[in-house]
């Protein structure tokens, strides 16, 4: 029997946080588990067995309080359907700061 979801995404997330040093990749700030979010990169429903692996994920501020978190600022271009995103923040360039690809991200998924 594989990974329950819970255990796939608890360690998507660890991984996430140790290759990004716990840092946003977005405004560079270093931050406590609690308010980070391991971002996909490409959306869960568009890649391999839901694309919770590290090659996918994206170390980005998930903090309450503040309208506009660095998680808000990535997640525009899902919520948009892909017609918006800030300049920087596109997936292609999410894919470049983490050192991967999207071809990468559906390779290590398929491994899932």
């Amino acid at each position: 029997m594989g990974k329950q979801k819970k255990e796939i995404r608890s360690e998507f997330r660890k991984e996430v946080f140790k290759r990004d040093k716990f840092t946003c990749q977005v405004c560079g700030k270093k931050r406590s588990e609690e308010k980070l979010d391991a971002h996909h990169i490409t959306d869960r429903s568009k890649m391999p067995k839901g694309g919770c692996v590290k090659e996918n994920g994206v170390t980005v501020c998930n903090e309450e309080g503040y309208e506009l978190t660095c998680h808000m600022r990535v997640e525009q271009f899902h919520i948009s359907n892909g017609d918006n995103w800030e300049e920087g923040l596109h997936p292609d360039d999410l894919y470049i700061k983490i050192g991967s690809s999207l071809e990468e991200a559906i390779s290590a998924s398929e491994r899932l």
